[in-house]
């Protein structure tokens, strides 16, 4: 099976904002998500590298350090992954439009 973009923005929302208590997905953190399949993996084992763009809530986001951590964390357990680089970008701004409706839901955003 081929890892896609959605395998790895699933694995990504089990790294929760610690101040808000909603994954980073939902939240709207994750803007890119890039896969690239490794010429040293055999296509029974294929192998990849993993690039994602994110902001964070604020630019001085405390939890800054944890979400790029968790993030990075998370994504090396998908099968097949090899190195993951996690970049935070601050353009374009974060804004709670970005967020999706369930993490309007659970923060009671209407």
């Amino acid at each position: 099976m081929t890892l896609q973009e959605d395998h790895v923005r699933e694995q990504l929302k089990k790294v929760i904002d610690p101040e808000l208590f909603v994954n980073i997905v939902d939240l709207g953190l994750i803007y890119v998500v890039d896969i690239t399949t490794r010429e040293d993996g055999t296509e029974e084992q294929p192998k990849y590298d993993i690039q994602i763009e994110m902001t964070m809530t604020s630019p001085m986001c405390p939890a800054g350090p944890q979400l790029v951590a968790g993030s990075k964390a998370a994504a090396m357990e998908l099968d097949g992954v090899e190195e993951v680089e996690v970049k935070v970008v601050m353009d374009p701004p974060w804004t709670q439009d970005m967020m999706t409706d369930d993490a309007r839901d659970q923060l009671g955003i209407f």
